[in-house]
């Protein structure tokens, strides 16, 4: 909840003054709630990234597999160096790195990833806080200008 020094202020504040500030907050918060989700997306695609290369590191080299060229397509082929990887890292730029390297790679990248999340979160909440507040003290004076307009 706002402190009451922030209510006061939403309290001095008209109706259409109200109307901006809760409808500003409300696209922060939806813009703040896709960021995370993006988040959340981006992590997951890390921590499977990190388990194949886990995967990776175990099997010999020469051993058989299939090899993906699409969700549904796989072509058979031969592990030839297990100890090098190609990583993407953005807007279509690869750079090979050891197997330890690529792994160490994803791993920092998700606990950036985490550590944003975690600060976006706390932003969020704020934010929502804000809108939620805005939101009371805008249903209070449009129902005390309903009463006294009917009175």
């Amino acid at each position: 909840m706002a402190s009451s020094s922030a209510r006061g202020e939403l309290e001095k504040m008209g109706i259409d003054q109200l109307k901006a500030l809760k409808e500003q907050a409300d696209l922060e918060v939806n813009l703040l709630q896709d960021s995370l989700n993006n988040i959340r997306t981006a992590n997951a695609r890390l921590e499977s990234a990190a388990g194949a290369l886990n995967d990776l590191s175990l099997r010999p080299q020469g051993k058989k597999m299939l090899v993906p060229l699409t969700a549904s397509l796989y072509v058979p082929g031969k592990l030839d160096e297990a100890d090098k990887v190609l990583v993407d890292i953005g807007t279509g730029y690869f750079i090979e790195k050891t197997m330890e390297d690529g792994k160490d790679y994803c791993q920092r990248k998700i606990n950036l990833l985490k550590s944003n999340y975690e600060q976006l979160f706390e932003v969020l909440a704020k934010k929502k806080s804000v809108a939620d507040e805005a939101g009371m003290v805008l249903q209070s004076k449009v129902r005390q200008l309903q009463a006294a307009t009917t009175s």
